[in-house]
């Protein structure tokens, strides 16, 4: 009996492994032809963080592979997040001018911002008629994915479905951005630098290198700094979900 159950012990050991293993090639293989692609043909629609996760959502519906089983081979990719927050820290010193020269207009900006992100989002979650968890998942919409799931998580939302909130909002905030911009009266580096970063993080900021490099660096520091300020505050929000709770 002991022997029956070690087999089947190491069976199920290997059966795991496999998935990780083939899940895991086939996530980063794709994840790196996507971004060759990318570089032949530089439009928002083929970025790796939009395209990467389309072609990965057919694949696992064409192998009839459930959620679940992605997820489990894939999980460490997932907990690589931590380092990637950690590693925020190298742009922040890297523009740490950009932070000396206007960071009293930063700490207002990112602070405001933060606010009307989340308050927008808890209005559009009552507008769709969301409750509960998908209503928390939707709160951190608006900053970056590693800084989005440790929020969603902290607050009680989902983590993965939060992650494709982010993307959804990358894409919506750098397709129509720029279009924004010609509207609103903003003429200086820095105010349309911050709009890409506070709006659209991670696309965003891409689209304000685009503009310039100034709005670019700018978008990528409002961008660290709005994650950052939404982990440490979001125990406070926890706190103030659950009184109106």
């Amino acid at each position: 009996m002991n022997q029956l159950n070690a087999i089947l012990h190491h069976r199920a050991t290997l059966a795991t492994l496999e998935v990780t293993v083939l899940w895991s090639v086939v996530t980063i293989l794709l994840y790196w032809l996507v971004k060759y692609f990318y570089k032949k043909l530089p439009r928002w629609w083929t970025a790796p963080l939009i395209l990467t996760p389309v072609l990965l959502i057919a694949i696992t519906i064409l192998s009839h592979t459930d959620y679940t089983v992605y997820i489990a081979g894939t999980h460490w990719l997932v907990v690589l997040l931590g380092p990637a927050t950690v590693a925020f820290a190298v742009p922040i010193y890297r523009q740490r001018a950009l932070v000396h020269r206007y960071w009293k207009t930063l700490i207002v900006g990112v602070v405001f911002g933060s606010g009307v992100s989340i308050a927008s989002a808890w209005m559009l979650a009552t507008t769709l008629g969301l409750s509960g968890n998908l209503r928390l998942s939707l709160l951190p919409r608006s900053i970056s994915t590693p800084f989005a799931m440790t929020v969603s998580g902290e607050i009680g939302g989902i983590p993965e479905l939060t992650a494709i909130f982010v993307i959804i909002t990358g894409i919506v905030g750098a397709s129509f951005g720029e279009s924004v911009l010609y509207i609103l009266p903003l003429r200086s580096a820095l105010a349309r630098g911050s709009s890409f970063g506070m709006g659209a993080h991670v696309l965003g900021s891409k689209k304000a290198h685009e503009i310039g490099p100034e709005e670019g660096a700018v978008a990528g520091l409002v961008m660290v700094l709005t994650g950052i300020f939404n982990v440490l505050a979001a125990p406070l929000l926890e706190l103030v979900l659950k009184t109106q709770g």
